[in-house]
């Protein structure tokens, strides 16, 4: 489980507690985040995960709504997944990918996985698919990324 009680009550200034760790905060206005998800998407959908990190970043720290915080991180642990798979690194695509199972795990029902337009659970079983198969094969570096599950037509 990501989010635990964390040893101090309160985060320091600049930062939310996820997962009983401070975690950097710097404030984004839901537009600006709702942008950047909405660009990091596009940029997953042509194939450039290092962008898809890049810019949801900002939307991940510019909230302290901790289900959009998971959905995001989730999201950018599928992207830096895929960078490992674009390196051949099937260590970094199996450690990205269970990390991001377990953050989009996390979002699903909650309002943001609701305006995410993504249909996390159908990721979430495609990320286990990729999982079983490196499982099944630790050394293949070919797993390609899943495509994007949508809730609803965008």
């Amino acid at each position: 489980m990501i989010d635990r009680p964390a040893a101090s009550p309160k985060p320091r200034a600049g930062t939310v507690l996820q997962g009983g760790r401070a975690k950097a905060y710097r404030p984004l206005s839901a537009e600006d985040r709702r942008h950047a998800y909405d660009e990091a998407l596009a940029a997953y959908e042509r194939g450039d995960f290092f962008e898809t990190h890049e810019l949801l970043e900002p939307a991940w720290m510019g909230t302290d709504d901790l289900p959009e915080r998971h959905l995001h991180q989730g999201l950018i642990k599928l992207a830096a997944a895929f960078v490992h798979g674009v390196r051949g690194n099937p260590t970094g695509i199996a450690k990205n990918l269970a990390g991001a199972r377990e953050h989009l795990a996390l979002a699903v029902g909650t309002p943001a996985a609701a305006a995410s337009g993504l249909d996390l659970p159908v990721l979430i079983g495609a990320i286990d698919e990729r999982l079983a198969r490196l499982a099944a094969d630790p050394t293949d570096p070919s797993i390609e990324a899943p495509a994007l599950p949508w809730s609803k037509p965008r």
